[in-house]
């Protein structure tokens, strides 16, 4: 099992300028998850690429102890349009 802490500490630091992350357990077991990330590194990239940027921050915990990721990725930018 995994932490929500290890989580958000593995993206902030293999994503890099991040501004927000949710991490959140979506049934109490600590193997589906789901994360909310808004970084300055996904400005430019599409969709596919910012998941595949947190994939690779997340490494060997997608190949076990994390079942299921949903991901919402956003730059700064599509965040600001999200939430106005």
């Amino acid at each position: 099992m995994v932490e929500a802490e290890d989580l958000e500490q593995r993206i902030r630091q293999g994503v890099g300028d991040v501004s927000h992350i949710v991490v959140k357990d979506l049934t109490g077991t600590k193997d589906h998850w789901e994360a909310l990330i808004v970084s300055e590194a996904f400005s430019g990239k599409s969709p596919i690429e910012q998941h595949q940027m947190v994939y690779a921050a997340l490494g060997e915990l997608m190949a076990g102890p994390v079942h299921a990721l949903a991901l919402k990725t956003h730059s700064p930018e599509s965040w600001a349009k999200q939430e106005g």
